[in-house]
């Protein structure tokens, strides 16, 4: 049992909102959003979508769900890949955006809590310029502080499995969140959270992922053998001896970097239309194992490209106010944020190797056309553990076709590939992705 004293419920949630402007008649699933004050002056205000599940809220998992980044608002997952909505493909001509119900929607079997983290992402806001700023590690102490007063304002969930989620960036705070949350169960710190396991898509784990892009550039084509070779035996990917910063590999990089920049780093089969994503505030890794230190994007003209109507319509006053979003408390919204934010934990390698421990469940699942995160390097770490192999390496199904490849493994950890997924795979291979998740989330082979 836990005491209002341990944990000081400031939820600030909206009635059900039963209409949204561009959506045609009633929402056909319950939806609310709000505010949870966190840190001790509750200066950082967390905002929230919260979807219940549309098939058994009352036993149905409950999982929070983060965007990467950092900075870019949880509205990605809710209305580009899991949610139960998504933005009709129109060009903008100053009418507000049609939404669409997702059939691949993940609400369709699990509630799921979408929280703009970090301060300063999305709707969540500081009250003062210091409440304002935030560290990896600070923002996830702020998120776990968020659920356990979100659930005591919610303690019909209590009992429902819970899951921490996300992608990209969020690869970060997954596996900590995690941590902080079984820790905080061990501690006796209340309410108790019926902590179950973990999702990462794509993930950001460890400094020398960007090493691996040059063996998948290999892999699809993208560069010749000869190059690879270069790059492998100079810039030190197989060999701790070699130097980075030798002629040799400064000039294969070069040609790398000639060889790929014009390439959609997210999906490399989808064309480069220039749009913007926040960049890190320093290189990847600063040390000589990640030679890769950034990607850039060529804007081209006279191609087909994804059109993002987030802006028009979270920025729509009618919008807002059906969100029931404060006035006053941000600027202009993007769907991603230029967040004043710092990381200072860079491999979260050893979070995963002590959550295996303890016996959670995790689902880590690469779109295979990710040159960014690709699925190499996730391969590589998950190899990292060392645990035996329960599932070996297979296809997995759906509707007799080949959707993309699995192994899971003693720790209770399923790796999967979305065949032709890129950097956020639900958002290009949507029915796959439910597949994946909703017979993982059963436990249930894929």
């Amino acid at each position: 049992m836990y005491s209002q004293d341990q944990v000081v419920a400031a939820d600030t949630h909206s009635p059900l909102i039963k209409f949204l402007p561009g959506f045609q008649g009633p929402l056909p699933f319950r939806f609310r959003t709000g505010y949870v004050g966190v840190d001790e002056s509750e200066d950082v205000q967390l905002f929230y979508y919260f979807v219940e599940s549309e098939r058994n809220p009352k036993q149905d998992p409950l999982i929070l769900w983060m965007t990467g980044g950092p900075g870019c608002s949880s509205a990605s997952g809710l209305a580009y890949e899991i949610g139960p909505f998504y933005f009709q493909q129109e060009k903008y001509n100053g009418t507000l955006p049609t939404l669409l119900m997702n059939p691949n929607a993940w609400t369709k079997t699990a509630s799921i809590i979408f929280l703009d983290l970090p301060v300063g992402t999305g709707f969540s806001y500081g009250r003062t310029s210091t409440a304002s700023a935030s560290t990896d590690s600070q923002a996830c102490a702020q998120a776990v502080q968020f659920l356990r007063k979100w659930l005591v304002n919610h303690s019909e969930f209590l009992s429902n499995p819970f899951y921490v989620a996300g992608d990209s960036y969020a690869g970060i705070f997954v596996p900590i969140i995690t941590q902080m949350i079984s820790n905080g169960n061990e501690a006796g710190l209340g309410p108790s959270i019926n902590l179950k396991g973990y999702l990462a898509g794509n993930p950001l784990t460890f400094p020398a992922e960007s090493n691996f892009s040059i063996s998948f550039s290999h892999g699809m084509g993208l560069i010749s053998d000869e190059l690879h070779e270069s790059l492998r035996r100079s810039c030190g990917l197989d060999d701790q001896k070699a130097d980075p910063n030798s002629a040799e590999c400064s000039h294969g990089l070069e040609a790398f970097k000639k060889l790929t920049d014009g390439l959609n780093k997210y999906h490399i089969l989808d064309n480069n239309c220039g749009e913007y994503t926040p960049r890190r505030r320093r290189s990847l890794y600063d040390g000589k194992r990640a030679v890769i230190v950034g990607f850039g994007e060529t804007s081209l003209s006279g191609v087909k490209c994804h059109v993002d109507g987030s802006a028009n319509w979270f920025n729509n006053e009618s919008v807002q106010k059906a969100l029931h979003i404060r006035k006053g408390t941000f600027g202009t919204w993007r769907r991603c944020y230029s967040v004043d934010f710092e990381t200072l934990i860079w491999d979260v390698r050893p979070y995963h190797a002590n959550l295996s421990t303890k016996g959670y469940r995790s689902l880590v699942y690469s779109g295979d056309h990710d040159f960014v995160i690709p699925f190499l390097s996730t391969q590589a770490w998950i190899r990292e553990l060392n645990y035996s192999i329960v599932d070996e390496w297979r296809p997995w199904i759906l509707k007799g076709q080949f959707a993309g490849y699995t192994r899971s493994y003693s720790n209770k950890m399923t790796f999967a590939t979305v065949k032709g997924g890129g950097h956020t795979a639900p958002e290009h291979r949507p029915a796959e992705c439910y597949a994946m998740f909703e017979r993982w989330i059963a436990d249930k082979p894929l």
